[in-house]
């Protein structure tokens, strides 16, 4: 793994190499990602004469700094599987979907996903693969605390967290605000709340009245009655709070589709409801997609295109979504999913998708405005803390990052 990479034409013998690096989305080497691309690449090279598909898999604290390496040395790979493509599209250094993709397969993502990978409306970062999020409860504590019925909106919600509390139960609400994922426990709330990071038009919106009046409600209708917890929100990751649900400890928290899993070899009995917005079911849900980007450097993008047209099958692509729990991102295989009776358990995520919405990544200022929102977010819901002003100082950051990109 640690060889340089290059896409070439082997000596003499007309193959074709492509070169894909892709993130392991395992725990361990019994169930790393490694598996699937060789099987796959094996079928493929073996219909496909002439063709050599040379993957390399490393873990997603790693990946995409291995490809920026390799770019920046002179040696993109043809293909990488990797969480953020806008800059690479902003350099000119990407294919574009049209430039690759059959019509059938462009045309086969879902809409918000395709839409989340395009750059001044061209389409350069390909879904590779989803999910969405969904409010996780316990039945036993609900149960315990009398409650009959998962919340639908934010009163609900308030009068759970109350129950909740007077039980005894820990943590009646999971306010995961810490480093680790803030930017997507904020905008969960902000679309539950009517707005997100972006207005209309797609220009950063943080500081409107909406998303202003939505931490106000965070802040002293949660945090402020103590309903939150084991720590203060800016001090929590999501990983901690997942820990907390599957121990027993937490009432509610938001989640996605690894936490099933994870509760229930636990033995934990949750249920799990949309996201309560203002006053009943919020209108969007929160998408996550990782991407599938292809580089222009080798001039392999006739080759690129049909290896993604075979990726992007409902045979290979079911089979990497099944593996690890993840969403399709094509309209067909969502469908073959949907009817699959062995995962009805991913049918509520599955029924979100279609009105998700994702992070602004087709803008290359995003990873600038993310970190900024992990980093500061937290102090907004904080004991001496100011919503208006946290969300006004993380907006003229955003201003000035979409200025200076």
């Amino acid at each position: 793994m640690t060889v340089g990479l290059t896409a070439c034409t082997g000596g003499g013998s007309g193959d074709t190499t492509l070169t894909l690096v892709a993130a392991d989305y395992g725990t361990s080497a019994s169930d790393s990602s490694k598996k699937y691309w060789d099987k796959l690449a094996a079928r493929y090279e073996k219909s496909h004469p002439g063709i050599r598909i040379d993957v390399r898999v490393y873990p997603w604290s790693e990946v995409d700094s291995k490809v920026k390496g390799l770019v920046a040395a002179g040696k993109a790979p043809d293909m990488a599987q990797i969480g953020a493509y806008a800059g690479y599209a902003a350099r000119h250094k990407l294919y574009s979907a049209d430039d690759l993709l059959s019509i059938s397969t462009q045309s086969g993502f879902l809409t918000p996903l395709s839409q989340a990978g395009q750059v001044n409306r061209t389409q350069y970062g390909m879904p590779f693969v989803s999910s969405t999020r969904l409010l996780f409860y316990n039945k036993t504590l609900f149960a315990k605390a009398g409650i009959t019925a998962p919340p639908q909106s934010w009163t609900d919600l308030q009068h759970d967290a109350r129950a909740l509390r007077k039980a005894g139960v820990k943590t009646p609400f999971a306010l995961p605000l810490g480093p680790e994922e803030a930017q997507a426990e904020t905008l969960m709330w902000l679309l539950s709340g009517g707005e997100g990071y972006t207005d209309n038009v797609g220009s950063y919106s943080l500081d409107s009245k909406t998303n202003v009046n939505t931490f106000d409600w965070l802040k002293t209708s949660l945090v402020g009655e103590h309903l939150t917890g084991p720590v203060a929100p800016g001090k929590l990751d999501r990983a901690d709070a997942f820990a907390g649900f599957t121990r027993g400890e937490v009432g509610m928290l938001n989640g996605h589709p690894s936490l099933m899993r994870l509760a229930g070899k636990k033995g934990v009995k949750y249920g799990m409801v949309p996201m309560p917005g203002i006053n009943g079911r919020a209108k969007a849900t929160m998408g996550v997609a990782d991407w599938m980007t292809a580089f222009k450097q080798n001039g392999h993008g006739k080759e690129i295109g049909r290896f993604l047209d075979y990726v992007y099958s409902d045979r290979n692509h079911l089979a990497f979504c099944e593996e690890y729990g993840l969403l399709p991102v094509t309209a067909s295989a969502s469908e073959k999913m949907a009817r699959d009776p062995s995962r009805s358990d991913l049918a509520p995520f599955l029924r979100e998708l279609p009105n998700a919405q994702l992070y602004p990544v087709g803008k290359t200022s995003w990873g600038e405005v993310s970190a900024a929102i992990k980093k500061n977010i937290g102090n907004a819901v904080s004991d001496h803390g100011n919503p208006e002003a946290i969300l006004t100082q993380l907006q003229r950051q955003a201003a000035g990052a979409e200025g200076a990109s």
